[in-house]
């Protein structure tokens, strides 16, 4: 015909080509769609999952893909939160499946689908399952809206770290202050302890200053960072850190001063019993020692109705004391209250038993003291060099205590310090021979006596 209806179609219309043209945008939009859902948040991929979930419920079974089938058969509210990987994975690589959701939503529900007032959220999980180009934008807002929120809750966390951190640096203050009313009220005889915790409390102090200024270093750091949400996120993360290390270092000083502190008191407390036990003796000393002193000296207060005062003039006068040469001067003494009785242990037995070894001498020794200190009572201390001596002696006798020298110290300096360390005031008896020792013992306040003395009064028992 002239109107050329019988001419072939022309070429845009020949058939096939409208299907593969449409076959090619379903490649587009699922390469879209691939690489949106791979991008998208948590927010968009969870709600991604919800609108595939709601429509797998409707579609049939046979249209599914055969991973999805086994999720389809869960119920409404568990298919999505449990079947979200299986679902994503279909979404993003079985062909149609996303565009049978999109198509059900459309015919089905499409109020909901596309809302007017839509979340972002929604929009940027509906434009993932339509594979739109937008939806890059969507997905992108969603996800700075996100990181904004977390830089804004990391904000949060890091200024209460800020407050907690103030508070820590207070309770320190109040601790340093409780130690300085603790190193205020200590005493006199504490001095060189008092001294040294001032010290430590000086150290404390410039502790907690420090950590008061990086208190006030991160709050400055946190009031600065009003600039982006992503240059704030990472001052707030260096914040953080930092504010970890003040924590920890701040707990540690802490935990040193307390035990410090505790240490000085328990040394106080000590040094508080011995001088009370030293003061109870010397009490316990001075108490008989009035009654002792008469019968040493050999005083009668009142004799024959005479005074002091009426011997004056009368050619009465005083004799020295005399010196301890016999074993009867040497009762005298130990009778006296509270007595203690020192023996040079070889310097006595060498003169009584040299042909002896050292251990029987030793032995012996003991075994001869004993009787006397049961018998008189006093305190009895045998103190023996401690070279050559491989094993300290465990045996003891009730009443006798035997001391020996520790390694490269002279059993004359260990009675030296015996004497030395008891209350002024206490009768002391040191026997031995030596006249180094005899000199130093004197000019303490001892009786020194001689070693032969007390093996003729050991003789006697």
């Amino acid at each position: 015909m002239a109107d050329g209806s019988d001419d072939p179609d022309p070429p845009g219309d020949a058939p096939g080509t409208e299907t593969e043209t449409d076959a090619a945008s379903d490649a587009v939009r699922a390469a879209v769609r691939a690489r949106l859902l791979e991008r998208a948040p948590d927010p968009v991929r969870a709600k991604v999952a919800e609108l595939v979930a709601t429509a797998v419920g409707h579609l049939p079974v046979t249209e599914l893909p055969p991973p999805v089938r086994p999720v389809a058969r869960f119920a409404p509210a568990k298919r999505a939160r449990v079947g979200a990987g299986p679902l994503l994975a279909a979404v993003g690589s079985a062909e149609g499946f996303a565009a049978r959701v999109v198509a059900w939503w459309t015919e089905q529900q499409p109020d909901r689908w596309r809302p007017d007032d839509a979340e972002p959220v929604h929009a940027a999980a509906v434009a993932v399952l339509e594979g739109r180009e937008e939806g890059s934008g969507l997905v992108r807002d969603v996800t700075e809206r996100a990181d904004a929120g977390r830089a804004r809750a990391e904000r949060d966390a890091a200024l209460a770290r800020v407050e907690k951190l103030e508070a820590e640096v207070r309770r320190l203050t109040a601790e340093r202050d409780e130690a300085r009313a603790a190193v205020g009220s200590a005493g006199q005889e504490s001095k060189d302890e008092v001294a040294k915790l001032r010290t430590r409390l000086r150290e404390q102090g410039v502790r907690v200053r420090r950590a008061e200024d990086e208190a006030a270093e991160l709050r400055a750091a946190v009031e600065r960072g009003e600039g982006g949400l992503r240059a704030e996120l990472d001052e707030l993360r260096r914040d953080r850190d930092r504010g970890r290390e003040a924590v920890a270092a701040a707990e540690a000083r802490a935990g040193r001063a307390v035990e410090e502190l505790a240490g000085v008191r328990r040394a106080a407390l000590d040094a508080r019993r011995a001088d009370d036990a030293r003061l109870a003796l010397l009490v316990d000393t001075v108490a008989g020692a009035a009654e002792g002193l008469r019968r040493e000296l050999g005083l009668r207060a009142g004799e024959n109705g005479a005074r002091p005062a009426e011997l004056v003039g009368s050619g009465a006068g005083t004799t020295p004391k005399a010196r301890v040469t016999d074993p009867a001067a040497l009762d005298r003494l130990l009778a006296l209250p509270e007595v203690h009785l020192l023996v040079d242990g070889y310097n006595v037995t060498k003169t009584g038993w040299p042909e002896l070894s050292l251990a029987s001498q030793r032995e012996r020794l003991v075994a001869a003291v004993a009787p006397l200190a049961a018998r008189t009572g006093a305190e009895t201390t045998l103190v023996f060099d401690g070279a050559g001596i491989t094993g300290v002696p465990t045996h003891s006798v009730r009443g006798v205590r035997v001391l020996f020298s520790d390694p490269g110290v002279l059993a004359d300096d260990l009675i030296r310090s015996l004497v030395g360390a008891e209350p002024a005031g206490r009768p002391l008896v040191v026997v031995t021979s030596d006249r180094a020792v005899v000199e130093s013992v004197r000019r303490a306040g001892a009786h020194p006596v001689p070693s032969s003395v007390l093996l003729h009064r050991l003789a006697r028992i």
